[in-house]
């Protein structure tokens, strides 16, 4: 029974999949991901991104914003890191580690000599089946995000990361709001119209 409800559920994927047009897209422009139209929704909404910008690219597995900001990033420098693997893309580091790792964030001020531009994040915990904590441990990686964030980014500097709309969707909004001046929400169009995401966009450190 239990195989049969997996089997139903795999194979109504793979439909949504073959009909959706950002998937499509992507193969068309060589995306690794669909979801780099959601941080190119996102730039054209905020405008983050500069052909200057230093950028770290968290939870960066596959590759697709990856591929989105080292289009958009002439001059800057682009770090990505994952706890997965990630195919090289030509003019970005990548590193294979954990951010709930003290080193890690070492790691990363090593790279960066003077401190960060922009920290994006599409990272969502690898489901369990329980959409309620399922949005709970992925909102703990958004606070992690954030946190991160005040510890490395310039006095101006903006965070880009995923949270989803749950029962602690408040907390993390407000821890946003304790460390930044300015603090947005924003849905971009290639997010799935029963996806749970929003995205949070958060601009001048607090002093």
């Amino acid at each position: 029974m239990k195989k049969s409800k997996r089997t139903k559920k795999s194979n109504s994927w793979k439909i949504k999949q073959h009909r959706d047009q950002f998937v499509k897209k992507s193969k068309t422009l060589g995306y690794r991901s669909r979801a780099s139209f959601k941080l190119i929704d996102l730039n054209k909404k905020f405008r983050f991104i500069k052909k200057n910008t230093n950028l770290l690219d968290l939870g960066s597995s596959p590759g697709g914003w990856a591929q989105v900001a080292r289009k958009m990033i002439i001059s800057g420098k682009i770090l990505s890191v994952d706890t997965k693997f990630m195919k090289p893309i030509k003019d970005i580091h990548f590193l294979n580690c954990d951010i709930f790792d003290p080193k890690t964030e070492e790691k990363i001020s090593r790279f960066f000599p003077r401190q960060l531009d922009v920290i994006i994040s599409d990272m969502a915990a690898d489901t369990t089946g329980s959409k309620s904590l399922d949005s709970i441990r992925t909102n703990q990686l958004c606070s992690k995000v954030l946190e991160l964030s005040s510890n490395l980014l310039k006095s101006d500097g903006v965070v880009v990361s995923k949270l989803f709309m749950g029962e602690d969707f408040i907390e993390v909004k407000n821890l946003a709001k304790s460390l930044f001046k300015e603090v947005n929400f924003f849905k971009p169009d290639s997010s799935r119209n029963e996806s749970k995401e929003t995205y949070l966009h958060c601009k001048i450190l607090k002093l």
